[in-house]
């Protein structure tokens, strides 16, 4: 099983000089096995540079939405494959607190899109009712569910395939005041024993108390759920668009400092490709730079 980072920043994309190292695209990660299989998590602009690579196969493809804020579904006009005559998508959306959980192609209508999403030649199938379940399969993949603790709802998800575990939890405020929909206790027993965390952590302790409530979690909090749910490894995402890369670099060497023995950790870079099958991180040039 291989984990790639297509965009790992939060709220917006941040394109500039102070991004370049971490990346700017939003939220979309992408895991695929050696056998053709694979499945992407969300839509954020980071699905562009995706759909780009598999508009040159014809493979069905599996898409896992947490929620519809827009940085997880802004990327989605923009990816190659819906253009594509009868390619099969078939999109699970987020338990959303709302009836809309299309909203990832009804952002292609009226006057916000000048292609209607009536118009794209791809079959796409919108997979509602698989958004309440617990657990489901799809081709090469066992999938779990839980509800994350964010304004409008949404779904995290555990990933399993050939002895594998990735725990997809994005975004989330492990202690919130009033978006209480699983527990800190509840988060552990999901994630337990994953090879690999993706969990978001958009906030310093600085942050709070301004954005309690906002739906995100902080550094400590995630690196401290982390080790005690024992997983291998965390990849913190849905990085704050007002934070460089120069806080970024400062903020994962504390961590490291503080946690490295007893997990990998790390602020994920756009770019990065995780082998969970070897143990092993193979970077782009972006992502070489001494941290």
């Amino acid at each position: 099983m291989k984990v790639e980072f297509y965009g790992v920043r939060g709220s917006t994309p941040t394109p500039g000089e102070n991004t370049m190292l971490f990346g700017g695209n939003t939220s979309c990660v992408y895991i695929y096995l050696d056998n053709g299989h694979d499945v992407i998590l969300d839509s954020g602009t980071g699905i562009i540079a995706l759909g780009n690579q598999l508009e040159k196969n014809s493979r069905p493809i599996y898409m896992l939405l947490t929620h519809n804020h827009w940085d997880h579904i802004q990327g989605f006009p923009y990816f190659r494959p819906i253009y594509q005559e009868k390619r099969k998508i078939s999109i699970v959306p987020g338990a959303v607190d709302y009836d809309d959980k299309d909203a990832i192609l009804k952002q292609m209508s009226g006057s916000t899109h000048p292609v209607k999403y009536q118009q794209l030649p791809a079959s796409i199938n919108i997979l509602t009712e698989m958004s309440q379940m617990k657990s489901f399969e799809i081709p090469g993949f066992s999938v779990q569910t839980q509800a994350l603790n964010h304004p409008d709802g949404g779904s995290a998800y555990c990933v399993t395939a050939g002895g594998r575990k990735v725990a997809y939890v994005t975004d989330n405020e492990l202690n919130s005041p009033d978006q209480m929909n699983t527990t800190w206790s509840q988060w552990l027993d999901f994630i337990a024993d994953a090879d690999m965390l993706i969990h978001d952590a958009q906030y310093s302790e600085e942050d709070l108390p301004l954005k309690l409530g906002w739906g995100h979690s902080t550094f400590s909090e995630v690196a401290r759920l982390a080790c005690e749910a024992k997983v291998k490894s965390l990849y913190i995402v849905s990085h704050d668009p007002a934070r460089t890369d120069e806080e970024l670099l400062h903020a994962e060497k504390k961590l490291q400092a503080k946690y490295g023995e007893q997990l990998d950790i790390y602020c994920a870079r756009e770019g990065t490709m995780v082998d969970l099958t070897q143990q092993s991180c193979s970077k782009t040039s972006k992502t070489t730079d001494d941290s």
